[in-house]
């Protein structure tokens, strides 16, 4: 015994708390019932319930705000409600392949795919992850400015939050905080039930109608994107497959790992269809101005829900935001790393891994800086964001796809039939919306 811990003692620290941690779980594993498959369970989710709960960003609220005051609820509940296999399928494959390779999905696809690829991927993860990250900050500002807090208090503020969460929390502490935080993303659920002249009946039948309204429009095909965009983007892949890996995950964990992502897929959507909900009944039938920002969507919540219900649905904006904005840092860090060889971990103490936390504070303060410069289209701005990440994902779709096929790499737990075929509908969906959307962009009047 003295043996072990003296070569534990010889780790480096991130991957000694790593073994430390592995430990617990495999003592948990030793104890039989009920009860203590449930703590298993409870130790071993997180990075799934992280991505998805992340995933309703601010970016996603204003996304599901605009696209229920512009288009109602007829034919995006019933589209949500299909975004939930979507998000699952997409965001298992990333568990099976950080818990049997023990990598992340920026060193699998350098490693596997060389340099060019390599950096190809790379790139194309940090821009929409500064973009993205805007958009954070976009709704932070914006949400805290309904409590009278200044957008340049409030982005300072995010700034040095996110940083310290970062910087001085090991990687459970870190989970658990960012789950914490991301609680209030549930806000949006109580508040349906506070729209006045909500009929369920109406909602139930958008299920058969899939009503749009003006029909297929350049608008609706944007909107669209804007949606899937904010469903499934590629900084969820580097997330959570390095998040699997910094949390020391295995083989033995994969199926804790599928119901941590199934119950994070639901939350997402759940939350979604809310916030649809919300301003399909309330603002939709008031305005149908295809210009709504945020700020005149909040207006005619309050006029019509009330001034509480107005901040509550502000709060939860804001901590859209501020959970994403932690985990899409943390993914530009762990992808960095990853790419570079550097040591990569938020198990890090901060002077030994600097490297690794570097990236992603740069950007989060490059991001934070942007929404104070005057007169930002913000309300386009966010929408654009989004389209751009439905654009990146079939690339990122592809690398994943190739790994998860590798039987090389992933040995029995390569991608199933059933499974490749619904990646590939996912893939060709995205390539058909984004080629509609090219050509909108070039023949505007094509859709009358």
């Amino acid at each position: 015994m003295e043996d072990y811990k003296n070569k534990l003692d010889e780790l480096p620290v991130d991957i000694k708390l790593r073994a430390v941690d592995r430990l617990k779980i495999h003592l948990m594993r030793q104890k039989y019932g009920y009860f203590s498959r449930l703590c298993l369970l409870l130790a071993l989710i997180g990075p799934g319930i992280l991505v998805m709960i992340a995933d309703n960003d601010a970016g996603g609220v204003i996304t599901y705000a605009q696209t229920g005051s512009i288009f109602g609820i007829g034919f995006f509940i019933p589209f949500m409600v299909l975004m939930l296999p979507v998000a699952y399928i997409v965001q298992e494959m990333t568990v099976r392949l950080g818990a049997v390779t023990h990598r992340g999905h920026a060193e699998m696809i350098w490693k596997r795919y060389g340099k060019f690829w390599g950096l190809f991927s790379l790139f194309d993860l940090v821009v929409a992850n500064i973009l993205t990250l805007i958009t954070e900050f976009i709704g932070i500002t914006l949400g805290m400015e309904v409590f009278g807090v200044s957008p340049m208090i409030s982005s300072i503020t995010a700034i040095i939050v996110i940083a310290s969460i970062q910087l001085f929390l090991r990687y459970f502490t870190w989970e658990w905080i960012s789950l914490s935080i991301a609680v209030f993303n549930l806000v949006f659920i109580p508040l349906v039930f506070f729209v006045p002249h909500l009929h369920w009946g109406i909602v139930a039948k958008s299920f058969a109608s899939w009503h749009i309204p003006g029909g297929v429009s350049s608008l609706f095909i944007y909107v669209v994107l804007a949606n899937l965009g904010t469903t499934i983007a590629p900084w969820m892949l580097f997330f959570q497959q390095s998040s699997v890996v910094d949390k020391g995950l295995t083989v033995k964990d994969i199926r804790d790992g599928q119901i941590d992502t199934f119950i994070g897929s639901l939350i997402m959507v759940i939350v979604a269809i809310a916030i649809i909900i919300i301003t399909g009944f309330t603002v939709y039938s008031v305005n149908h101005t295809v210009n709504l920002n945020i700020q005149n969507i909040l207006s005619i919540i309050s006029l019509k829900m009330g001034t509480i219900a107005m901040k509550m649905f502000a709060l939860g904006l804001v901590e859209a935001g501020l959970i994403a904005a932690i985990a899409i840092s943390a993914s530009t860090s762990w992808a960095m790393g990853e790419a570079f060889g550097w040591p990569r971990s938020i198990n890090l103490p901060p002077l030994k891994g600097w490297h690794f936390y570097l990236p992603g504070l740069i950007s989060v303060i490059f991001a934070g800086s942007i929404v104070l410069i005057p007169n930002v289209p913000l309300g386009f701005l966010n929408l654009t964001v989004q389209v751009i990440a439905s654009i990146f994902m079939p690339a990122a779709m592809m690398f994943l796809l190739l790994l998860l096929n590798d039987k090389e790499i992933m040995g029995e737990h390569v991608n199933r039939l059933w499974q490749n075929i619904s990646a590939f509908i996912i893939v060709g969906f995205l390539i058909i919306m984004n080629g509609l959307y090219g050509v909108t962009v070039m023949f505007p009047h094509i859709f009358g």
